[in-house]
């Protein structure tokens, strides 16, 4: 015998009813207190980021299985491209270049912005000339830079050679002898990319209190000793960001090198990513040239993940 239904029941089964439809309208509706409405403006940036960076991420790495030469279907071969990066004597040699030119340039780029930053940071007669002098570089495409500074030094007309007879120092062959080309490439880094970094200094040291210098002068420290209780405390989370974006950028590097040395002389600047550039678009086996680059990912997530752990816990302290 069937149960014969309440008028309490149906008046529950009419407010269920009632509060999912106001529910529905609530996230259909484009009021501010909807849920979905902050996803509305996150959407077109969502739609690039995922059509523009996820899915050529995922289809690089699919493609590094595969033999592919950008005109015929690409061939499934597994890990063959990562088992031929063991007997490629040419990419172990553009990952030990790249390996030193990181090891020469990040902390240059970290330090000397830094020293930089503290002295046009000075109440001083012409500060606003010098921040705008070093941060100018800054504005210049790698093409340009590298052909300015090819004609830097130029052996023969070039003004660093100049400069060096006027101090009396031996010109260099700066851009064709191993020696000094990966030299050379780090001055031209160093150069250029300084001005990114001292503003970013410039920023931190905006941000950390006057009264703290004040306090301190009150009681006697002298300015080595408020440079290491002060501004380096205050400027660990921005040496953190400007330590991590170096070693990325120099793990990186590409443009300068290849617009001042080509990878020379005797391949001694090639860096990895010319040797992905000349395996995937001039030698168009892009199949080996995307399982580089996943390699170089993995180095470049490794030392990253190692400097953040140790800046990091320097930040906590």
């Amino acid at each position: 015998m069937e149960r014969s239904v309440t008028t309490t029941e149906l008046r529950r089964t009419a407010r269920g009813s009632i509060s999912a439809r106001r529910a529905l309208s609530r996230y259909l509706s484009l009021s501010e207190n909807n849920p979905l409405y902050g996803w509305l403006y996150l959407l077109p940036y969502t739609v690039v980021f995922a059509v523009f960076l996820v899915y050529p991420i995922i289809q690089g790495l699919w493609v590094s299985f595969t033999q592919w030469d950008l005109v015929n279907p690409p061939i499934f071969i597994g890990i063959g491209n990562y088992r031929a990066l063991l007997s490629d004597d040419l990419f172990i040699k553009s990952l030990g270049n790249t390996l030193i030119f990181a090891a020469m340039n990040a902390p240059l780029i970290v330090l000397v912005p830094l020293g930089l930053a503290i002295l046009v940071n000075r109440p001083v007669l012409g500060r606003t000339i010098f921040r705008s002098a070093f941060t100018a570089p800054i504005m210049i495409s790698v093409s340009s830079v590298g052909l300015l500074w090819g004609w830097f030094l130029n052996p023969v007309f070039g003004i660093v050679n100049a400069y060096a007879q006027a101090l009396g120092l031996p010109p260099q062959n700066w851009l064709a002898e191993p020696g000094w080309a990966m030299l050379a490439v780090v001055i031209t880094t160093l150069w250029w990319s300084t001005g990114w970094n001292l503003v970013l200094y410039l920023a931190g040291l905006q941000e950390i209190p006057e009264h703290l210098y004040e306090a301190a002068r009150i009681d006697g420290a002298g300015e080595w000793a408020l440079f290491r209780h002060i501004t380096l405390p205050g400027l660990r989370p921005t040496t953190l960001f400007v330590s991590v974006t170096s070693v990325i950028g120099s793990l990186r590097v590409f443009g300068q090198v290849y617009v001042l040395t080509g990878g020379g002389p005797y391949d001694s600047t090639r860096t990895v990513v010319q040797h992905i550039y000349q395996n995937g678009f001039e030698y168009f086996k892009m199949g080996y040239a995307s399982a580089v680059a996943w390699v170089l990912f993995v180095i470049i997530l490794a030392f990253v993940l190692i400097e953040f752990r140790v800046m990091k816990g320097r930040v906590d302290q």
